[in-house]
């Protein structure tokens, strides 16, 4: 018939039936709702006492009993033809009040005391009652198992008005009787050839019942229906029979009884992305087993979930198959890693530029007042502070100091705490730093990496130990990254317009280098005697050549505080003592 697309099946709104569809939503049929019903677990599971809300609740005890619904022939009432000519068995559950239950506790609840897996289909509430449908007998027939089971979380039974849980032949859901007609199909086809590549043999459709070519159409694509899925698999035999890569991931697909084909449709096919669906048992993959796969995707799937460790998942997926073995090389395992290599530059000038910068900001953040950054931060400035979470940070590990300022995106996902987080203008960035703990930084640990470089701008990244002098956690060592992105300032300074701190808990090797060169007194520190540029002149040499500060200062003293030649005599007598 016109409209019908290539299968020729009658669809179930055109059979010759006179069943009565009781239940769905918007039929008025509510005071019949138990007429007709007979039990069909053992002959008498009780008195049905009439059910009083406000009545006394001696027990509480009052069940879901679901009971099979069979006044009428079950083929004509329960059954649905797909134009394929395949026949497909519907039955609705009713739930009497369900509908003062969440939506997620009583299908969960259901799932767990159900023999088999199963996946709702059109849940709803109608009036008072919880409905949905699913597909097979034997999964209504585990549902009927669950009678008299429930309860709630004040473990209390469930009940409702009729204190039964209705399980009723059905007509096909209302979703499932949709099929698409020839012009639709033609969109689809064209829809599925700008997703396939040549190239890699391969059809990516994930995610298709929102591709904008199709949603712009008003065209209803739901690949967890038979009636979609085999239009596809009808295109995909037509026109790429040779087609290698198949992508059905991000579909909602629950089951894989409409793949059962896939085998005769892509004989070719290796690789089969069913990635973040709602497969919840592997038995769904004994209905693709025809397939010569080289490669399933299967993460994502409820499914993923049942098993212990990756072995017993590999064990159940694999049914006995062999994996090939795994591909080795014939290499001398090394004894050793490689020794970190040291900081990068990129030229001497930055060197300077970015050493002076770090000595006079540091010396700065260690003391016992920070106001003086706010010298060094832009108007616009923005800051955040990330704490990562790995095996030795568990969460709130001796850095609740720092937890509660922590911006780590990959936890947090209020975007309103994301932003709130963010500190922004250089007041609020002080402020900010002035409420961290006081610190004491290991200059000789910094490890200094040029990351970017423009006539306007600069981008370092500052790694290094440090540990906090006062407070709870005093003396505990941490180890930061700080990325410090800068502009210009004045001829030969930096400005800071944005700073991101990174802050864990020291290595036991980390521990163990960090201080070995203990910080001058300031007693015995030349440091305070000198100008502020000496000081930056002192800190840059100091790191540039690896001496302490007070033999740097000696050196410089020496040469008349010339940076380039204190620079020049200190490598002449390095060389003489290497050679």
């Amino acid at each position: 018939k016109k409209g019908r697309g290539p299968f020729r099946g009658k669809m179930y709104s055109e059979m010759n039936h006179r069943s009565r569809n009781r239940g769905g939503p918007g039929v008025r049929a509510r005071l019949e709702e138990d007429d007709g019903d007979v039990p069909m677990s053992e002959a008498h599971d009780g008195p049905r006492n009439r059910y009083l809300p406000y009545g006394p609740r001696p027990n509480r005890t009052a069940n879901i009993h679901i009971t099979v619904r069979r006044d009428l022939p079950t083929p004509e009432r329960s059954s649905s033809t797909s134009r394929d000519g395949g026949r497909r068995n519907w039955f609705k559950i009713t739930i009497p009040y369900g509908k003062k239950y969440d939506k997620s506790w009583l299908l969960s609840s259901i799932q767990n005391l159900c023999s088999v897996p199963f996946t709702p289909v059109e849940f709803h509430y109608d009036h008072n009652r919880a409905q949905f449908y699913v597909e097979d007998a034997t999964t209504a027939s585990a549902l009927k198992q669950v009678s008299r089971k429930i309860t709630d979380r004040d473990n209390y039974k469930v009940r409702g008005a009729a204190p039964s849980g209705i399980i009723n032949s059905s007509a096909p859901p209302q979703s499932l009787q949709n099929e698409l007609k020839p012009e639709e199909i033609e969109q689809l086809k064209l829809c599925m050839s700008k997703r396939y590549d040549g190239s890699q043999r391969a059809l990516d459709l994930k995610s298709l019942r929102v591709d904008p070519d199709l949603v712009s159409q008003s065209i209803d694509v739901v690949l967890n229906q038979r009636s979609c899925m085999l239009v596809v698999l009808r295109i995909i035999e037509d026109n790429i029979p040779e087609l290698q890569s198949l992508n059905l991931s991000s579909n909602k697909l629950y089951r894989l009884d409409d793949l059962s084909e896939l085998a005769q449709k892509a004989a070719g096919l290796k690789i089969l992305d069913l990635s973040r669906n709602e497969l919840k048992s592997d038995r769904e993959l004994d209905k693709v087993k025809g397939l010569k796969l080289e490669e399933l995707w299967l993460d994502g799937n409820p499914l993923c979930d049942a098993f212990r460790d990756q072995s017993t998942y590999i064990r159940s997926v694999l049914d006995g198959h062999e994996l090939p073995p795994p591909i080795a090389f014939d290499v001398e395992a090394p004894t050793t890693l490689p020794p970190c290599k040291g900081s990068y530059f990129g030229s001497d000038d930055l060197k300077v530029l970015v050493l002076r910068f770090l000595q006079q900001y540091y010396s700065i953040y260690d003391s016992s007042d920070r106001q003086g950054l706010l010298d060094a931060y832009h108007d616009g400035a923005c800051c955040s502070l990330s704490i990562p979470f790995g095996p030795q940070n568990p969460p709130r590990n001796s850095l609740n100091e720092y937890f509660k300022d922590s911006r780590n995106v990959k936890k947090l996902k209020d975007p309103t705490m994301r932003f709130k987080l963010l500190k922004h203008t250089r007041l609020n960035v002080v402020a900010f730093l002035n409420e961290l703990p006081k610190t004491q930084h290991d200059i000789n640990s910094f490890m200094v990496d040029i990351c970017a470089q423009t006539n306007t701008l600069l981008c370092f990244a500052v790694h290094g130990i440090f540990k906090e002098v006062d407070g709870k956690s005093r003396d505990s060592v941490r180890a930061f990254t700080r990325m410090f992105i800068a502009v210009p300032a004045g001829n030969t300074g930096l400005c800071i317009v944005n700073d991101e701190l990174f802050v864990r808990n020291a290595t036991t090797e980390e521990i163990r280098k960090a201080f070995l060169m203990p910080a001058p007194t300031p007693s015995s520190s030349p440091v305070p005697t000198l100008s502020a540029e000496q000081q930056e002149m002192l800190a840059a040499f100091s790191m540039q050549s690896g001496m302490n500060l007070e033999w740097s200062q000696k050196c410089l003293q020496d040469n008349d505080w010339d940076y380039g030649r204190a620079g020049q005599v200190f490598t002449q007598l390095k060389v003489g003592l290497v050679g």
